[in-house]
């Protein structure tokens, strides 16, 4: 019966993503912005919040168990980035394996992927260093999650500021299909547009609680730690809204909305995120955790390699699946 409910919401977050990507697309199209900022911004941080809401949820309104809300909510935090820099990824290469072969190309706009990881990449060496700041100097731990925030408001503007330039040289956000709504007779305006986009979320939340909710009691089978549960676990469910958008993106070659939907989430997730577990948690170096972070670190490193000495090719995201493959196999041993 758990995993009947388990598909059950897992059906419900695939219904959700393709109703958000209508809408998105739309909504990119009706804004005249690009597909960059549909991507890296709305859609990253739209789909986003089913990750955002478990660790907020949890370190505020857990359980009487501090210890035990700490560690969730600051696995919750890492799991995050760690998922969508490995297994969504190589998702997203076995998507279109068949089709592009395993040396095909993927064309991501290349100027929009190396400004979100090198954002990312800044904020997530912090969240590193952060680690190894005593917990009982608050100001240097308030300085580092400050900064933090303030690379995301620059990366914000510097995304929306690239916007118009990339709609000139065509790479403006297409809508290929007609919106859902103007289907059941809504007329296709920005209202009808926001209420689509509101709905999808709404649904997307509601799937990835409930995914969660069924995982949380399967967990006492697997015997799992509160810690390894939202570092492994949990992130599986709460990142479904970015893999299934951008798998739905790259199968209809729309590299770039794939790509910039998790590079995006990345850096939404690699420096607001881990401001609030620096300030508000231990954020301590347990061996899980650093080893979740270097593997992060390296897999963002290993993509913006690829991505800028002669281009992605679907081989490298196998790359990004072999080191989440690695990390499993280290913490479970």
């Amino acid at each position: 019966m758990l995993f009947l409910e388990l598909l059950g919401y897992l059906f419900l977050i695939l219904v959700a993503a393709e109703i958000f990507v209508n809408a998105l697309e739309h909504l990119g199209e009706k804004l005249h912005i690009s597909e960059g900022v549909t991507g890296s911004l709305f859609a990253a941080i739209g789909t986003a919040m089913p990750e955002t809401l478990v660790p907020l949820l949890a370190i505020f309104a857990g359980s009487d168990n501090d210890a035990t809300n700490e560690e969730i909510g600051v696995g919750a935090i890492l799991g995050a980035p760690l998922m969508l820099s490995t297994l969504s990824l190589s998702l997203m290469g076995m998507a279109v394996l068949k089709r592009r072969g395993i040396r095909g190309h993927l064309s991501p706009e290349r100027t929009g992927l190396k400004r979100d990881l090198d954002f990312f990449l800044m904020a997530f060496l912090l969240a590193f260093a952060a680690m190894f700041v005593p917990h009982g100097e608050g100001w240097a731990r308030a300085g580092l999650a400050f900064v933090m925030v303030l690379i995301y408001f620059v990366y914000v503007m510097l995304t929306l500021r690239a916007s118009s330039k990339l709609v000139e040289e065509g790479h403006g956000t297409e809508a290929e299909s007609p919106m859902l709504l103007s289907r059941l007779g809504f007329p296709q305006n920005l209202f009808f547009i926001v209420v689509q986009l509101a709905l999808a979320l709404a649904l997307l939340v509601g799937g990835a609680k409930g995914f969660i909710h069924g995982v949380e009691l399967a967990a006492p089978v697997l015997g799992v730690s509160a810690l390894l549960l939202s570092l492994m676990i949990i992130p599986i469910a709460t990142e479904l809204p970015e893999k299934v958008n951008s798998i739905l993106w790259i199968r209809k070659h729309k590299d770039t909305l794939a790509f910039g939907n998790i590079t995006g989430a990345m850096v939404f997730q690699g420096t607001l995120l881990p401001a609030i577990g620096i300030s508000l948690t231990p954020w301590v170096p347990q061996k899980e955790v650093l080893l979740g972070v270097v593997i992060t670190l390296v897999a963002a490193f290993w993509l913006r390699w690829a991505a800028l000495s002669g281009g992605l090719r679907v081989w490298h995201l196998f790359i990004n699946g072999a080191l989440y493959a690695t990390y499993l196999v280290a913490v479970l041993a």
